[in-house]
C-alpha cells in the first residue's frame, strides 16, 4: 500500500514515517495541510494519515476538500482531541477512523489495516499516454501490451508526469515530490532518473515520450510519431 502521512511534529513524524516504511510500499511524509492536499490530488494513496492540527490548513479542512474532489483514499485522523463532538466532526468530514494521541504504533497499524479491509475494491483506473498505459491500482505499466518493470522511484516519476500531462513539471517540483526537501541528492539525479525511465519505456527509432523543457523541467508528449 501507498501511504501519505501529514504530521507537523518533526520528531513524531520522522518516527512514524520510519516505522510505516517497514510495513508498506511507499510512505510520503508532509508537514502541512497544503502539501497534504496537493500530494493527495497528484498521487494515488491507499491510505492518508492526517494530523488534525496541521499548519497552513487543518486536517479537517483537508479531509473535506479531498472528499469534495472525489478522492476515495482511506483517511485516518490522528488527533489530541478526544471530545465526542470533535470525533463526530472528524468522521462527518469524510474520515474513515481516528486515533487519539498518544498512541501505540501497533494500534495505528491495526486501524490502517481495518480501514483497508473496509474500503471497497477500487475501480480500475488507467492513465494512457500514446500507446503507454499505467494502472494506478496495480502499478502495472504496459507499452503495446508488453509489461515494463520500473523501480519504485522510476514509477513515481512516470506517474507524476502522466498525471500532469497538460503541464510542465518543474525541476524543483519533481525534486520535492521524488526526494523531499531534506534529502541531499546531486543536481543531475533527476536527469539520470529520467534517462533510466526513457530507456525502459521508449521505442527505438521513435521520439521519447518524456520531453526536456530546457531550463524549466520535463513534460510528456501525447504522440510518439
Amino acid at each position: 500500500m501507498n501511504i501519505l502521512l501529514a504530521e507537523d511534529d518533526v520528531r513524531l513524524g520522522k518516527l512514524v514515517a520510519h516505522l510505516l516504511q517497514k510495513e508498506f510500499n511507499r510512505v510520503d511524509w508532509v508537514k502541512n495541510g497544503r502539501d497534504a492536499y496537493d500530494n493527495a490530488c497528484i498521487l494515488t494513496y491507499d491510505l492518508i494519515i492526517l494530523d488534525w492540527m496541521l499548519p497552513g490548513q487543518d486536517g479537517l479542512t483537508v479531509c473535506k476538500r479531498l472528499r469534495q474532489k472525489g478522492i476515495q483514499s482511506g483517511i485516518l485522523f490522528v488527533t489530541a482531541k478526544d471530545a465526542n463532538q470533535d470525533i463526530i466532526s472528524g468522521l462527518d468530514s469524510g474520515a474513515d477512523d481516528y486515533i487519539v494521541k498518544p498512541f501505540e504504533f501497533n494500534e495505528l497499524l491495526a486501524r490502517l489495516r481495518a480501514i483497508s479491509r473496509r474500503k471497497e475494491k477500487p475501480l480500475e483506473e488507467i492513465i494512457s499516454l500514446a500507446d503507454l498505459t499505467l494502472n494506478l491500482n496495480t502499478h502495472v505499466i504496459k507499452r503495446n501490451n508488453t509489461t515494463i518493470e520500473l523501480s519504485k522511484k522510476e514509477y513515481h516519476l512516470l506517474e507524476l508526469l502522466m498525471r500532469n500531462q497538460n503541464q510542465i513539471m518543474t525541476r524543483e517540483l519533481l525534486f520535492e515530490k521524488l526526494w523531499g526537501f531534506e534529502t541531499e541528492v546531486s543536481d543531475n539525479a533527476l536527469d539520470a532518473l529520467v534517462k533510466l525511465v526513457r530507456k525502459k519505456i521508449d521505442v527505438p527509432g521513435k521520439p521519447s515520450l518524456i520531453q526536456n523543457v530546457r531550463g524549466i523541467g520535463y513534460k510528456v508528449r501525447h504522440s510518439n510519431v
